[in-house]
């Protein structure tokens, strides 16, 4: 996650920069499974499968 936080930052040491550990990276798959994503997506896909019953069965 993004920190936000307004704490100072320490300067690095002297003799080279200090390596840092690389954050996760977060693709598609995380932002998929998020739950409001995934409620948005329900409701659409249960649309669509209601109106292909629709046109299947009542017409």
């Amino acid at each position: 996650m993004l920190d936000t936080s307004r704490e100072p930052v320490p300067a690095p040491d002297a003799a080279g920069p200090v390596d840092m550990p690389a954050e996760d990276a977060r693709g598609c798959l995380f932002a998929l499974s998020q739950p409001p994503l995934m409620i948005f997506l329900a409701v659409i896909g249960c649309l669509l499968l209601t109106a292909a019953v629709h046109d299947l069965f009542v017409l």
